[in-house]
């Protein structure tokens, strides 16, 4: 049989070691299977693909974010319309008056498959987010007058099949590559801004001062973005969707600090 000292000093070592154990968890970190997700899907075409998420949208993300984990995925490619992400066009194209029909999309079902892929064995995220670069083409072909509608429906169309109603979204605004008489193009620029302003979780970024470039001493506006310019985009992108989740409203201008 045990002495009692000896009972003791065993239950008092005991409980030592619990006091430990509990020290050492209530310093341990969080780790990340606990931290909500936020997920981001970057999509759109060539100055969406040009732009490289780690050189602006993750820091900012990661900074922004810093209580949870900042997933996202990407589909884009250079030179793509609208309608290539959704398979009703063609029913917004005849209401609008436009003959330019689409036989199937491409990029939409990607998106999905990208995502349920990258949250395979992770909890439902706290919040999804769309960000959107795209309408140049659209601009170019003169399909502007179908474009908010195309617009409206891609967003709901995620909203439904990623069964996130409270998706929040982000539209990069067409930059002034196209002058003010292009008509076509400045429609496609207030269409995007219309669509974000109209929608309660919705923001735009604007990317007039994204393409500045310099050429045998002239300045000019090109299509593409500047590195900088690109890593400003990203940004942007994280600042008015951590804005907007915060509950406040995103920079009117579309360029939040």
């Amino acid at each position: 049989m045990f002495s009692r000292d000896h009972r003791l000093a065993v239950t008092a070592a005991i409980a030592l070691l619990a006091a430990l154990v509990v020290a050492v968890l209530g310093a341990t970190p969080v780790r990340a299977a606990d931290k909500p997700i936020h997920l981001f899907i970057l999509s759109g075409q060539s100055n969406m693909a040009g732009m490289k998420p780690e050189a602006g949208f993750v820091p900012e993300a990661n900074k922004l974010f810093a209580d949870g984990e900042v997933v996202y995925i990407k589909v884009s490619q250079g030179g793509q319309p609208i309608r290539l992400w959704l398979e009703t066009w063609n029913d917004i194209a005849k209401k609008h008056g436009l003959t330019t029909m689409s036989t199937g999309t491409k990029f939409y079902k990607p998106i999905l498959e990208q995502v349920a892929e990258k949250l395979k064995g992770k909890p439902a995220p706290k919040t999804v987010t769309f960000c959107w670069m795209q309408g140049e083409r659209d601009a170019k072909e003169h399909l502007d007058a179908a474009y908010e509608e195309a617009m409206m429906t891609l967003i709901a169309d995620l909203r439904r099949d990623l069964k996130r109603p409270d998706m929040y979204f982000v539209i990069g605004r067409l930059s002034d590559f196209g002058k003010p008489d292009n008509k076509p193009w400045q429609a496609v620029r207030d269409a995007q801004v219309k669509v974000a302003n109209d929608d309660p979780r919705g923001a735009w970024i604007d990317c007039d001062d994204l393409n500045n470039k310099e050429k045998g001493g002239k300045q000019y506006d090109d299509l593409h973005y500047t590195p900088e310019g690109y890593k400003t985009m990203g940004e942007r992108y994280a600042r008015q969707a951590r804005l907007m989740i915060d509950g406040k409203k995103p920079a009117a201008d579309g360029r939040p600090q």
